[in-house]
């Protein structure tokens, strides 16, 4: 089977690059990481160097693929609107225009359950239930990326998608890094009480997950799909075993979870001032990923996907704290 990965030079389009280039798949990788680019070429996977915010780059790179994974997406949490409406939106509406036209058998998209948080906790969330209004610039522009997915299945387009909950593992560039520059340091404090209850993703499970969506039935066409482990954790209990493993030392000051919303709020403010201002140090979202108890309800995956996490957390971050060791 033809396949195209879009992002592939990310973490989500790497891993699954990989795992299909290792099952002999007819593969092609997407991206616009050059060092990322040469490596997966010299690893003897096709590759394509393009901007999918740009039409005509986005039609030169498609052939005759049978499948198309859309993983390609500007995830940082800080950052002016119109540099997220052109990767999150114009570039899925080049991505969904260009399988219409050159008659792609599946498209299986990536999305975000960013989507669903609202500053406050929320525990068994479903695809269904209502949506706030976007906390984010990556989560506007990923809802209306969603419309555009939306629009090309009402065309005839076959699409799956997919709702991953923080992922991490080997190659993570953006959760567990971001901690642990915080956690070298003795920077972090304890946002909130320290109980709050997360779901988290091991990379592998959502490959598994995507691979699920390529060959699901008719009936899965159409929608979207929460995935996590389906374990939720105590995130500041998870905090804790990675210091002990890497020799931090444990968060130990605590501020409350309306004080640190109003820390971030303020910081964003200050920074929205500052014209391609960098991240600010504490964001309101921020606040909420770590103050906040957030899971979801992945019933669905697993029912009509035959979706089944086979890495734990555990396992998971045994193997992410290995390849850390190994890296840095």
């Amino acid at each position: 089977m033809k396949t195209l990965v879009t992002g592939a030079t990310g973490f989500v389009g790497g891993a699954l690059t990989h795992r299909l280039h290792s099952m002999g798949w007819d593969v092609t990788a997407l991206g616009r990481n050059p060092a990322k680019l040469n490596q997966l070429e010299d690893g003897g996977i096709r590759v394509v160097r393009a901007d999918i915010s740009k039409k005509d780059e986005v039609n030169a790179s498609f052939s005759d693929f049978d499948l198309v994974f859309h993983c390609a997406a500007l995830p940082s949490p800080w950052g002016r609107f119109e540099t997220f409406y052109q990767a999150n939106v114009i570039g899925t509406r080049n991505i969904v225009n260009a399988c219409l036209e050159k008659n792609v058998k599946r498209l299986v998209y990536v999305s975000t359950p960013s989507l669903y948080f609202d500053y406050n906790s929320r525990m068994g969330v479903k695809e269904n239930d209502p949506l706030p209004e976007p906390i984010s610039h990556y989560a506007h522009t990923k809802l209306l990326a969603e419309e555009e997915v939306d629009k090309g299945s009402a065309q005839g387009l076959a699409v799956v998608s997919i709702r991953p909950r923080a992922l991490f593992g080997e190659g993570d560039t953006v959760i567990f890094p971001r901690l642990l520059s915080r956690l070298k340091t003795g920077r972090l404090p304890i946002l909130g009480d320290g109980e709050n209850m997360v779901d988290l993703t091991y990379i592998q499970n959502v490959v598994d997950a995507l691979l699920l969506c390529a060959e699901s039935p008719k009936s899965t066409l159409g929608k979207k799909y929460n995935i996590s482990n389906g374990e939720p954790v105590k995130i500041w209990g998870l905090v804790n075993r990675i210091c002990d493993e890497l020799g931090f030392p444990h968060p130990s000051r605590k501020i409350s979870r309306n004080a640190a919303h109003y820390v971030g709020g303020a910081f964003e403010f200050l920074y929205s001032l500052i014209p391609y201002s960098p991240e600010p140090p504490l964001t309101r979202m921020s606040v909420s990923m770590l103050a906040n108890s957030t899971t979801l309800d992945i019933s669905a995956a697993k029912n009509e996907l035959g979706y089944q996490p086979k890495i734990s957390v555990e396992e998971g971050v045994q193997r992410f704290l290995k390849w850390w060791k190994e890296t840095n």
